[in-house]
């Protein structure tokens, strides 16, 4: 039943890619002949025209953070998989799909700008600072949560077991932590091997060792994940080496102490031009996130032939969930990545419309990017509909040892499977980390116009500081256990990232509307944007309702961040929705083309 089910969504997909995708790629009448950002204002820095193939694994890669897989999991769950997997695979087609290919284009009409730019052009200026600041700190919310969420991973350990449920062997984090750094380093060799080659080997040749290169560093990647487990990396916590930090309870945890670490990589990732690490880091990541979906997809097809992997959680457990809430609107929030992000929008107009080589290879990279990454997350559903109720741990935990499991019906190792699925885990999330550094450095240098090397050190410093900050506070929570800083507003992140999909997806709109006046628009965009704008808004609704009456009863506070956050969006949403109604009915700057 489970590969009959994967079969079906995976058609669906590829149907989908060649029908409407077409069909949406055809209504925005792309140019094969026009020259793009990339070439126009080639830097070798941030503007570089890449092959469509390699940056369509460099986006993938970007994209496909642990939303994928902390999403489906999540909300499989708590509502069953059933719901989950319609979400999913329909979101994907028609909202996610569309949303992503459509910033793409929309960024590559403005000269490569970010889906703020956009907005500006084609509403106001306080549109424009308002939604710009709002991207900002979903930014930087987005790098503190991840960088936690990576530096966990390697610090905790997972255990494997038999079936008789003892232990048998056990996955290091801080084996992991070793691969990270091999697979990191070996990004930044491969970039310096290709810079190298490249002025050394004759254009016939280059593209036949280009690709051998590839396949050496491939190998090695998977020599890291085995090499990792053997020679694991532990770091000391901050309290056994600044002896000030004695009484903060965070600086005691080792994890912080990668997360620092992290932060520092991102400073630098950030700041490196694009060639050097971004793209042939980001092409190796998504190589080997082709390799997982590959492995994974064909071991669960050959396990399922041998009577594994039976279906044996339940397809729908109600429309309520005791810890998430009510399932509309909250699974449309839970699960973002592999159905509609807003993130999304942001790599398609920050890094990758910056490096497209040309308009007519936007629908492969924007479109079909989206399109694999709902593979990662029916990949990351399919690990919980296997699973025995009651048996879940943490997302991770359940990804990667659901992704072992499945390439261990090929005959590969469990213990090494599942390191494979670890290393696959904190490889999704570094190659959104930098990534997501890069596109506030971005944003800030639109905003203060720092275009100087001094002024891009200083919106990468600018923009990991709150990070930072948050990594050394502790609170403690409504169970007494002590949590994160970022943890405090996590409730409301998903519902800030959808809102921030709603928001592109009004900003398209308006575009399309004042300068197409097709009625086409309102179908591929409008209706996207409506369902969005709907979902976020009453998920922000209830979220604010259920402070309020926690506040009047007594059982939270005045100062509960997450109620005050829920209001802000919601009158942020309704001021620029009132902006982008305005701008419908305005004219168009004397001389504008229509294609801009």
């Amino acid at each position: 039943m489970l590969a009959l089910i994967l079969l079906v969504a995976l058609a669906l997909l590829l149907l989908a890619y060649f029908t409407y995708g077409r069909l949406v790629a055809n209504f925005y009448r792309l140019d094969c002949e026009a020259p793009t950002p990339a070439v126009l204002l080639s830097d070798r820095l941030d503007y570089v025209p890449t092959n469509k193939f390699y940056l369509l694994a460099q986006h993938f890669s970007a994209i496909s953070a642990a939303g994928p897989i902390f999403g489906p999991i999540i909300a499989g769950l708590a509502f069953g998989w059933l719901p989950a997997l319609l979400w999913i695979v329909g979101g994907s087609v028609f909202i996610g799909a569309v949303h992503d290919f459509s910033t793409l284009v929309a960024s590559l009409r403005h000269r490569g700008a970010s889906i703020a730019e956009v907005v500006r052009a084609n509403t106001s200026p306080r549109a424009f600072y308002l939604f710009m600041a709002y991207i900002w700190f979903t930014l930087v919310y987005v790098l503190s949560a991840f960088t936690d969420v990576t530096a966990r991973t390697l610090v905790n350990n997972i255990e494997l077991k038999d079936a008789t449920g003892q232990v048998v062997s056990t996955a290091l984090g801080s084996g992991t932590a070793t691969s990270s750094i091999l697979y990191l380093s070996l990004g930044l060799l491969l970039g310096v091997c290709f810079k190298i080659l490249d002025q050394t080997v004759g254009e016939a040749a280059w593209p036949w060792v280009r690709r051998g290169l590839i396949g050496v560093f491939m190998v090695l990647v998977g020599a890291a994940i085995v090499v990792g487990q053997s020679f694991p990396v532990q770091l000391p916590a901050v309290v056994d080496l600044l002896p000030f930090a004695i009484g903060n309870p965070a600086w005691a945890d080792p994890a912080v102490s990668w997360g620092y670490v992290i932060l520092a990589y991102c400073a630098v990732a950030s700041l490196l031009p694009v060639w050097l690490l971004l793209q042939p880091r980001g092409l190796l990541g998504g190589l080997f996130l082709y390799v997982i979906l590959i492995g994974g997809l064909v071991g669960m097809f050959v396990g399922t032939s041998q009577g594994n992997f039976p279906v044996v959680y339940p397809a729908f457990l109600g429309f309520t969930s005791e810890k998430l809430g009510p399932l509309f609107p909250v699974l449309f929030i839970t699960i973002a990545c592999g159905a509609c992000s807003g993130f999304h929008g942001l790599v398609c107009s920050g890094t990758t419309s910056k490096q497209l080589k040309c308009e007519c290879d936007a629908p492969l990279v924007g479109y079909g990017g989206m399109l694999l990454e709902t593979v990662i997350a029916l990949i990351a559903l399919a690990c919980v509909m296997v699973l025995v109720p009651g048996s879940a741990g943490r997302p991770d935990e359940v990804f990667a040892r659901g992704i072992g499991n499945f390439i261990s019906a090929l005959g590969v190792d469990r213990s090494f499977a599942i390191g494979f699925g670890l290393l696959a885990f904190a490889t999704f999330v570094f190659d959104t980390i930098d990534v997501a550094t890069r596109l506030a450095r971005y944003l800030l240098e639109e905003i203060f116009n720092w275009r100087d090397n001094w002024g891009k050190a200083f919106a990468t410093g600018l923009t990991l500081l709150l990070p930072a900050i948050l990594l050394s506070l502790t609170f403690t929570g409504a169970d007494g256990k002590t949590i994160p800083g970022y943890l405090v507003i996590w409730p409301v992140f998903g519902a800030a990232n959808q809102l921030l999909a709603a928001l592109s997806l009004l900003g398209l709109f308006v575009w399309l509307i004042r300068r197409k006046k097709e009625k086409l628009a309102y179908v591929f965009v409008g209706l996207p944007m409506a369902f969005m704008m709907t979902v976020t808004l009453w998920a922000l609704g209830l979220a604010t309702q259920k402070w309020f009456n926690g506040v009047t009863g007594g059982t939270r506070s005045w100062a509960d961040p997450v109620g005050w956050i829920s209001l802000a969006l919601l009158v942020l949403a309704v001021i620029l929705i009132n902006e982008g109604v305005r701008a419908l009915f305005q004219p168009l700057p004397e001389g504008e083309a229509l294609s801009s």
